[in-house]
Formats: C-alpha cells, structure tokens, sequence
C-alpha cells in the first residue's frame, strides 16, 4: 500500500512518538473512493481515458470549453461550494464526454462521486424495495445525497411518471439544500419541454446549481463512421 500524499508508510497513520499516531489524509481519500464504488456505475471503460487532449474533447470550440476548464481547474473550491454543470444539447455532440472528464477530475482530486444514467439511478431506487435488496431506500437515498458530486447522465430519458417527479426531486432538492454539487447532461434544449418531462420545481433548482452549457451541432458519433465507410 501506498499514502497517495506521501505522508504516511500505507497504512493511513503517522507516527507521533513511538505510543502516538494520527491519522493520515489519505484516509479520507480511501474513504471517498470507496463510497464512489459503492454508487453508480464508475467511470465507464469507454471513458477513461477521457482528457481536454483527446477526442472528441480535443475538437470541441476552445472558447465553449473555457468554463469546463475552469470548473476542473478548481474542482475542490467548486466542490465545497456546490458549484455543478448542465450540459444540454444535440445527440452526439460531446456532452457525455466532457461529464465523464468532470467526474474523473473529482475522483483524482481525492473526492467522492456517483455516476448513473436516469434509467440505471431509477432501476437502483425500485431495487431498494425488493425484498432481497441489501440495503433500504433511506440507504441509498442518504448516500446518493451525500458523495460530493452526482453526476446523471440522459436527464429526461425516463418514461415521465409521478412517482419519476417525486424521486428525481427528492434528490436534487436535497442536495440543493445542502449545497451538492451535480453535474447533468440532456438532450432536452427547450426548457418548457425540460420543465414538463422531470418538473418545473426540478428544473428551479438545477438552474440555481448549475452552470448551464450548450452543445449543439452534428453528431460526432455519425461524423466518425461516415470517415470510415469513406475510408
């Protein structure tokens, strides 16, 4: 084992004298990170590699970038203020990515974060009430509230229901309320047709939240397989 601050021998203590220890910041650290495993999906293996540097990053308008840049520049301030991102736009053009770059940045600066698409935080939430599920609602919900950031990927995909509202509200509301930060993504442009897919009560608070960020354009996805058959 290695202290990732190179203040300890591994074992997330330091020596005082020879009867005393305190603990090590690394600690803390470990800590976060494996409350992140514990939630969402992790940064998915498509994205790992995910930098300003790299497609389709790397292609992007630099001038459109310069927020995304300054958000991962002080991601610890950010953090602790319950700063967040909102990335809207076309299919295809980027949104993901630079999402999966935040939370990657929040991950190497030692802090703790929760990905999910809105389809998988649903299917998470219904499994809480199966009988066999390990762990309960309150469970879930209390980690959910709790990491540093959420991250929730195709905001609007879900099938629109009452029960939908009430849960993606509940969460948002209560990391409003404690300042958390989230980062979202949606193919939803028009705010009148956000507003009646996930609430206008919703949309409030991740418009307080959030810096909002838009994509627009062709799908880079489509432009990328279009080079190849032309190859």
């Amino acid at each position: 084992m290695v202290c990732e601050l190179g203040q300890c021998d591994g074992s997330g203590w330091i020596e005082v004298d020879p009867t005393t220890a305190r603990p090590c910041g690394c600690r803390e650290i470990k800590a976060r990170r494996a409350a992140s495993r514990r939630l969402g999906t992790g940064i998915p293996k498509r994205f790992r590699g995910v930098g300003f540097d790299r497609k389709p990053i790397a292609d992007m308008d630099q001038q459109l970038l310069r927020p995304i840049r300054g958000f991962v520049r002080n991601i610890g301030r950010n953090l602790d203020e319950g700063h967040g991102l909102w990335l809207y736009g076309d299919v295809g053009t980027g949104k993901t990515s630079i999402a999966m770059l935040v939370s990657k940045a929040v991950l190497e600066a030692g802090r703790s974060v929760a990905i999910y698409s809105m389809p998988r935080l649903l299917a998470d939430i219904k499994e809480t009430y199966e009988e066999s599920s390990q762990r309960s609602y309150m469970q879930l919900f209390e980690r959910l509230c709790g990491v540093d950031l959420l991250h929730i990927d195709d905001l609007g995909a879900e099938k629109r229901t009452e029960w939908v509202l009430e849960q993606l509200y509940a969460i948002v509301n209560e990391r409003w309320q404690e300042q958390r930060s989230m980062v979202v993504t949606t193919n939803l442009i028009d705010p009148e047709e956000l507003r009646a897919q996930i609430g206008a009560r919703t949309v409030s608070r991740l418009t307080e939240m959030c810096v909002q960020i838009p994509l627009m354009g062709r799908d880079k996805r489509s432009a990328a397989s279009d080079l190849e058959v032309a190859a």
